[in-house]
């Protein structure tokens, strides 16, 4: 049996004619340079997020980029963020002339440890006080925690940029006074970022990114950013790129967004099947850890999108010995992330060679992402793990 890590096949035969159609109107108009497409699509996410403004941009590791410079972010900047994740969250920081300053991650979720973020950050406030940005990640669909992290970013008084580039409807359930509110992923931090890159729970024909935010000042600035930095044509105030979303990725997008829940929830399901199995199968724990649910007794989590399942990663001590034997037997499966980092090459000439996060560097020799799309298959999921169990 053959089983992909993703098929994208299945969501285009669904929606070719209506994609196909609403290309086509963007070719005939010959408008192809934001508009109306993207404004539409821009309000759309922004509702869904439940933020005041939504700004289309060409990638999610432009949205990165454009939120730090709207923030003002620059060299001899730092901005705190997690070691274990995907290199556009560095290498924005980096582009901008600021250094990152990594705080290790939790053993279960894999996502930024407050316990941590609060140590470096009040080792900061004691010195220099350079960490000018947190720059938390959602890590694999599952909200970092955003009660503590917020509450260290109001007490240090330093903006947070949610990288929700993996977790667009995922929700955390923000504590206010003794009720539990579900917030949505980008909506609770300064700024929100997302990419549509194929792969992504919500992903486009091409790149595409947004940024979210609910400040006005913000909004103004990004939307400046994103065209060169003019405020009006020609006129430029600031420095910024290109960094415009195109309408035909705006047009794709809309279609699919109304059927992102239902997407959500079959990544769920399909990940409720997997542990299901693998407990069948003796497998959990030892030698298999599965992925934490963070938030899963939560009050309302019954109705809430704790964890999307953008990847559905165990982790094995025998990762790399796994990997080969599933790909031998026809099951695709991808290593998030086989270095950490600090471990970068590019990051070895400004020193960071000598750092270590334990935490994050043993998720990086463990851990394995398993196929997961919305259109997988029972069948297909009791094959992965009978190969799993055929392994151990």
């Amino acid at each position: 049996m053959n089983v992909p890590l993703l098929d994208l096949h299945p969501q285009m035969t669904l929606f070719r004619d209506q994609i196909l159609d609403a290309v086509t109107s963007v070719i005939d108009s010959t408008r192809y340079i934001l508009g109306s497409e993207v404004s539409g699509f821009e309000e759309e996410v922004a509702a869904y997020c439940g933020t005041r403004f939504g700004v289309g941009v060409s990638s999610g590791t432009d949205a990165l980029l454009v939120s730090l410079m709207a923030l003002g972010i620059g060299p001899g900047d730092l901005v705190l963020t997690t070691p274990y994740t995907f290199f556009a969250t560095m290498g924005s920081i980096l582009r901008v002339g600021a250094r990152p300053v990594f705080a290790d991650i939790e053993p279960g979720t894999m996502n930024i440890d407050p316990g941590e973020v609060e140590r470096i950050l009040e080792a900061d406030r004691a010195g220099q006080q350079r960490i000018r940005a947190m720059l938390p990640v959602h890590l694999f669909g599952q909200c970092a925690d955003m009660g503590r992290l917020l509450q260290l970013a109001d007490r240090y008084r330093i903006p947070v940029i949610e990288d929700a580039a993996q977790a667009i409807g995922a929700q955390f359930p923000l504590v206010e006074d003794t009720s539990v509110t579900w917030k949505r992923a980008g909506a609770m931090g300064t700024l929100g970022c997302f990419s549509f890159f194929p792969s992504k729970n919500l992903g486009g024909i091409g790149d595409g990114g947004m940024v979210v935010t609910s400040d006005a000042e913000l909004d103004r600035i990004l939307r400046s950013c994103r065209n060169h930095g003019a405020e009006p044509k020609y006129y430029h105030a600031r420095i910024g790129g290109n960094f415009r979303l195109d309408p035909i990725q705006a047009v794709v997008l809309s279609i699919k967004l109304p059927h992102l829940e239902e997407w959500h929830r079959a990544r769920r399901r399909n990940a409720g099947l997997y542990r299901e199995l693998f407990s069948r199968a003796g497998l959990t724990d030892n030698p298999v850890v599965l992925p934490a649910e963070a938030y899963r007794d939560v009050k309302g989590a019954d109705n809430a999108n704790y964890h999307i399942y953008n990847q559905f990663v165990i982790r094995v001590p025998e990762r790399d010995a796994l990997r080969r034997f599933l790909q031998d037997n026809g099951i695709g499966c991808e290593i998030y992330y086989p270095l950490c980092l600090h471990q970068q090459a590019c990051l070895e000439p400004l020193g960071y060679g000598s750092q270590s996060f334990p935490v994050a560097e043993q998720a990086a020799r463990e851990s394995l992402a398993l196929p997961i799309f919305p259109e997988l298959q029972q069948e297909q999921i009791a094959y992965v793990v009978d190969k799993i169990s055929e392994f151990f």
